[in-house]
């Protein structure tokens, strides 16, 4: 298949509150977008923010809330009570303290907005990149962080669509490292993905696991952006949703 971009996902509108959601079967991700500057803050709800401009601590305090207020819909519990520790190699995760095992989440963010991830049975990961974003010298950072094939593979890409598929690349190999909870440091060459956005998205090879055991999904978001998702699972199904106001 020819490279021809990405295909945009479609965002299924959800109004706050939000109670008594299903959490999805094994398989399949709930997707949730949020945009900070649509939400809002949620202490002065009617207070225009622009999220751009918030101090960091800022930014993420306002994340952990939509996050913390998404998993308490699935759990029947006020976003208040809901715990999130981490795991050994720092992977956010419900505090089994608090919560059962059943439920995982991955969270990222770009540009003032958040995409959340959420299933059931499995580890999920999930990426947020602008989908414009040039990097200056994607070859030199491939050499350095990816795998063999994968800088093969983009040394073979027609010069314009380089940094489409670099950032293609990019996004789907955090969802995996995201996943798996590793950390980057040492683990995005452990691995190699297709490269070709026009493509249907995979994971190829990996050096302590069966690439057939990993199911990835790579599509763009309304907005400019570029979302991926990665599964440890036989099949990745998807239903997107994008959180808004009362």
């Amino acid at each position: 298949m020819g490279n021809v971009g990405q295909v945009e996902q479609v965002f299924t509108e959800r109004r706050l509150p939000l109670r008594g959601l299903s959490p999805p079967d094994p398989g399949t991700v709930h997707l949730w977008l949020v945009d900070l500057a649509a939400m809002g803050s949620p202490l002065q709800p009617d207070e225009t923010i622009d999220p751009a401009h918030f101090p960091v601590r800022q930014q993420r305090t306002l994340r952990r809330f939509y996050l913390r207020l998404l998993l308490g819909a699935y759990l029947d519990l006020p976003g208040k009570d809901v715990h999130i520790s981490r795991a050994d190699r720092g992977k956010p995760v419900l505090d089994p303290a608090h919560h059962d095992g059943g439920l995982a989440f991955s969270l990222a963010a770009s540009s003032g907005h958040c995409l959340v991830g959420v299933t059931t049975g499995t580890v999920v990961g999930v990426d947020l990149e602008p989908r414009g974003r040039r990097t200056g010298k994607p070859l030199s950072l491939a050499r350095r962080y990816f795998s063999p094939d994968e800088l093969l593979s983009l040394q073979e890409q027609e010069p314009e669509r380089l940094d489409e598929a670099f950032l293609h690349t990019w996004a789907c190999k955090e969802a995996v490292v995201k996943a798996g909870g590793s950390g980057i440091a040492n683990a995005l060459c452990r691995f190699t993905v297709c490269t070709h956005p026009g493509e249907v998205a995979a994971v190829l090879a990996m050096d302590d696991d069966e690439p057939q055991a990993w199911q990835l999904r790579s599509f763009a978001i309304p907005g400019g952006l570029l979302g991926a998702v990665s599964v440890r699972h036989s099949q990745l199904e998807t239903c997107c949703f994008r959180l808004a106001p009362p």
